[in-house]
């Protein structure tokens, strides 16, 4: 499968670009600045994501995009991820790609039923520009039309891989603790063959 990765360049994009390459698939990696990125038997395509032209042409030939895009100031007022998502799914409209799918975080929406007090805390104060964002770049994804998932992974670290991960229902209130980068990028490239949470914003953790 052809595989644009969006954000390649950062901490998840980066272990999203190596757990599609594990499993075979052809990746394009849509960084910020290519002269700063380079990862062996990867296509790489340098612009910006909140731009329709540069996403069509980067669209273009594929069969999935993911989306790995997120704030470096995550309290302050931002639209990035929202513009962003709006000339992703254009792109994907317009050259007929069907899946798409995207981080967004604990916190967003309904999920802030699985989130501790700590969790509540942070998306009210240190999250609540990236909260209103991603809330917005979810609307987006959902009104697409596309076969769409939304990730909603807890507080993420940059330990080893645990080797599982949990989908945790809302309705249940069952608080989640963390998640490796190494273990959201293998359950999201998952996603690219698999229909278990096609239309879903799934809440996922460690544990």
């Amino acid at each position: 499968m052809k595989v644009l990765v969006i954000g390649a360049a950062g901490k998840t994009g980066q272990a999203v670009v190596e757990q599609a390459k594990a499993a075979g698939h052809q990746v394009t990696a849509f960084v910020h600045r290519a002269g700063d990125y380079a990862v062996p038997h990867v296509r790489v395509v340098e612009g910006d994501a909140t731009d329709p032209a540069a996403m069509a042409a980067a669209v273009a030939g594929q069969d999935a995009v993911l989306d790995t895009i997120g704030g470096k100031t995550p309290y302050k007022t931002t639209t990035l991820e929202a513009r962003a998502a709006a000339a992703i799914i254009a792109a994907m409209q317009q050259h007929a790609v069907p899946r798409l799918v995207v981080t967004s975080m604990q916190g967003v929406g309904d999920s802030g039923a699985n989130s501790s007090l700590l969790l509540r805390l942070l998306t009210a104060t240190f999250l609540r520009g990236a909260d209103k964002d991603k809330m917005a770049m979810e609307t987006a994804v959902r009104a697409s039309g596309l076969d769409w998932v939304i990730l909603r992974p807890a507080i993420l670290t940059d330990d080893p891989a645990q080797g599982h991960v949990r989908v945790f229902e809302t309705a249940t209130g069952e608080k989640t603790n963390r998640m490796t980068r190494a273990d959201l990028a293998t359950f999201m490239v998952a996603q690219l063959t698999s229909d278990a949470h096609l239309h879903q914003a799934v809440t996922i953790a460690n544990s």
